[in-house]
């Protein structure tokens, strides 16, 4: 007799004899939603749209780091404090 842990309704993400556990199918699924679906979720438009304006928002992220916080941050890293011994 095979015992499966889904009811042949049961469409959700859990199985039905784990969920009163509070555990899920993976070990990191803890019920919240990631940053990043949170994100994909609030842009308009369908699919191939929301891929568009994530491309621009990465591309815009990436361009204020590396124009204006990691020169602001370079001199505050101790990176160029090297000490190499002549041998």
């Amino acid at each position: 007799m095979s015992h499966s842990l889904w009811r042949p309704g049961n469409r959700g993400r859990c199985a039905v004899s784990l969920v009163a556990y509070g555990v899920g199918q993976v070990p990191w699924y803890d019920g919240r939603d990631g940053m990043y679906s949170w994100i994909w979720r609030h842009l308009p438009g369908n699919g191939w749209v929301r891929a568009l304006i994530s491309l621009v928002l990465i591309t815009v992220v990436v361009y204020v780091l590396f124009q204006y916080v990691f020169p602001w941050a370079e001199p505050l890293l101790p990176f160029n404090d090297v000490t190499v011994d002549n041998q």
